[in-house]
């Protein structure tokens, strides 16, 4: 019988439903086109309350400022008892974070306001536009050892130190850009590519170098290396040590108040009532041991001191970014890996306490706000700012409500930046580092990494790639040492995708794969074959094309083979090409093919390569079942060519 003839499409006896199921298949809408999706992603950053536009331009105007500033909507809500608590968060929160970013702007190689600058501005931008209620904003230490790291390859900080300035300042406003850009076309994938392994790896070894980094500070140094990886440093440690360079004072006070700090923190944690020990750690450290060095003159007796910092708020920046010339390039590339791992860090940090708390916690507005509070900071002396694990911890249990316990913080830096920055004239170096050293430990994640080794043998090995690669290269070798890794799992995995023999679960129409389910019953002369993979592509057609003939040859007794493509989201030409060759080439020895419920996309470009015309009833099915019991009719009919194109 002819594939044309009107009755090799016939639906078998009691297969009156065949033409309704395969009308729904064959009939569905065409897929939306990219520029459609791209739309409706911009539809949908704008306008919160669904994707339609509103019926006239000022209503379109409300839907546009609420979808930017989520507190026109909180806001209205906000009493004296929600601030009271955001007052005592605040002020708790600015008790840790005013000496810490002094001390991450040290990290970062710029002047210890420039810390401050940065706990100012973020903050209050992202205040009005975040939907997080707990995250602190302002610097961290991981940032700011990606700047100094990256920057000072292109500049050399202690050489020009305004040169430097800039190109930080540059990166900045790039990383906002990247960021802002991420939320509104829905690019949140992009910060996907650092998967969760990755990061654990990444944020262990960046602590170990942070930490190293701070021996120079910790020991009174002079000189030190400007490259982060492990093996510079000891050289350098080793060398200082060898010929006594080393400051023995720096080292007394630094590791006495870091002694300090872990204890009130080890009280904090055991004690929940003195949460608030923890928090002024740091604070009283600053206090301590800036009275303690200004009354003996320490300073004259080698105890290094940051001799003061800027007066008054941040002052504008515009003019120092610069967006063309021979620095933009790495200003660029230094803003995009900066955006993706400060995202990251704080998209991570909101959506944890927002589990905690039982509220929903929107991705692309956060990037969004995250990308206008660092273009904003860029124009403002800032460095780029996000979401700080240790920080948030704190303002969540101290009690804040909304992000108005970042405007408290913010307010508190400002009232420190116009009065209390000549007390900072005397404060120790080393106590800076001791601050930073002491919120290293929550970084190093062993027992995730642990988790991760007994789950995911080759996740782990992206998590030491980039462990290593930071910690013996640079930052840039460990994140691009996890990307690949990361990568090349995906390509092995659609390389080789899953192809599974499915049976019959005995007395149900349900096929399950025969290898995780051993009693599932094989139907005679039928082999049924599901390709558990989301792409059909160049990378893996040849395979999934060869095994499908291959077992078909292996198992001579085979009269029908059904293809279940119900998991294939996406298919190329050379998908399709696979396809036409085996429902030309089984068909060719007397073997009935059926495919089974392709993916949306899929049966579309199928149509497009007039693969679907008025013989696809002979070989396309809605459901296994269906395609199982044509084949067994079509077989016990001897009604040979039935399923041939």
């Amino acid at each position: 019988m002819r594939s044309d003839d009107p009755a090799a499409v016939a639906p078998a006896a009691g297969h009156g439903f065949r033409a309704p199921t395969l009308a729904l298949l064959l009939n569905a809408p065409r897929p939306p086109s990219v520029w459609k999706e791209l739309s409706g992603s911009l539809r949908g950053a704008f306008l919160p309350e669904g994707n339609s536009t509103p019926p006239s331009f000022s209503k379109w105007i409300l839907s546009l400022l609420h979808g930017l500033f989520p507190v026109l909507d909180w806001g209205r809500s906000y009493d004296l008892s929600s601030f009271k608590s955001d007052l005592m968060a605040g002020l708790t929160l600015a008790s840790l974070g005013i000496p810490q970013s002094i001390g991450y702007a040290n990290l970062a190689k710029l002047d210890p306001e420039y810390g401050l600058y940065t706990s100012f501005v973020p903050p209050l931008i992202y205040a009005v536009m975040g939907t997080s209620r707990d995250i602190a904003i302002g610097p961290v230490a991981v940032i700011s050892l990606l700047l100094s790291s990256m920057a000072q390859k292109a500049v050399d900080p202690a050489a020009d130190p305004a040169g430097y300035r800039k190109l930080l300042l540059t990166s900045t406003f790039f990383a906002g850009v990247f960021q802002a850009s991420f939320g509104f076309f829905r690019l949140g994938f992009m910060v996907d590519f650092l998967s969760h392994a990755a990061i654990v790896g990444f944020m262990g070894a960046a602590a170990i170098v942070i930490g190293m980094q701070q021996l120079k500070g910790l020991l009174g140094l002079k000189h030190f290396t400007n490259s982060t990886d492990v093996v510079s440093v000891i050289r350098t440690l080793w060398l200082a040590l060898h010929h006594h360079s080393w400051l023995p004072a720096n080292f007394l006070i630094g590791s006495s108040f870091l002694i300090f700090i872990l204890t009130v923190r080890f009280i904090g944690a055991k004690r929940k009532r003195f949460f608030w020990l923890a928090a002024i750690g740091p604070l009283l450290s600053v206090i301590l041991s800036t009275v303690m060095v200004y009354l003996t003159r320490a300073d004259r007796h080698g105890v290094k001191i940051i001799q003061g910092v800027k007066k008054g708020m941040n002052p504008s920046s515009i003019e120092q970014i610069e967006l063309s010339g021979a620095r933009v390039g790495d200003a660029a590339k230094i803003g995009l890996v900066c955006a993706i791992i400060a995202l990251t860090e704080a998209v991570a940090v909101g959506r944890s306490f927002a589990a905690v708390k039982g509220y929903q916690l929107d991705g692309n507005k956060e990037m969004v706000a995250m990308g206008f509070m660092n273009i904003a900071g860029s124009c403002s002396s800032c460095y780029v700012a996000t979401g700080s694990f240790s920080r948030t911890a704190v303002n969540a249990s101290a009690g804040c409500k909304t992000t108005v316990s970042n405007v408290v913080m913010a307010t508190a830096v400002l009232v420190s930046l116009e009065l209390l920055t000549r007390l900072l004239y005397y404060t120790p170096v080393a106590v800076l580092a001791s601050i930073i050293l002491s919120a290293l430990p929550g970084l190093v994640d062993v027992k995730e990494a642990c988790n991760i080794w007994r789950v995911d043998k080759m996740d782990f090995l992206a998590c030491i790639g980039a462990f290593l690669g930071v910690l013996f290269g640079s930052v840039e070798i460990g994140l691009l040492a996890a990307v690949i890794i990361s990568f090349a799992k995906i390509t092995i995995g659609a390389l080789r995708p899953s192809i599974e023999m499915l049976g019959r679960v005995q007395g149900t129409d349900v096929f399950l794969s025969k290898r995780q389910y051993p009693s599932a019953i094989e139907t005679p002369n039928l082999l049924i074959i599901r390709i558990d993979s989301p792409f059909f592509c160049f990378m893996n057609a040849n395979l999934i094309r060869e095994r499908i003939i291959n077992w078909k040859t292996e198992r001579g007794e085979i009269k029908a083979v059904v293809i279940d493509m119900s998991k294939v989201m996406s298919i190329d030409t050379s998908g399709l090409a696979a396809i036409k060759e085996i429902l030309k080439k089984l068909p060719s020895s007397n073997v009935q093919v059926g495919v089974v419920n392709p993916g949306w996309q899929v049966i579309n470009k199928m149509k497009l390569a007039g693969m679907v015309d008025e013989n696809a009833g002979s070989w396309l099915f809605l459901s296994v079942g269906e395609a199982v019991e044509a084949c067994n009719g079509a077989m016990n009919d001897v009604k040979e060519g039935a399923f041939t194109v």
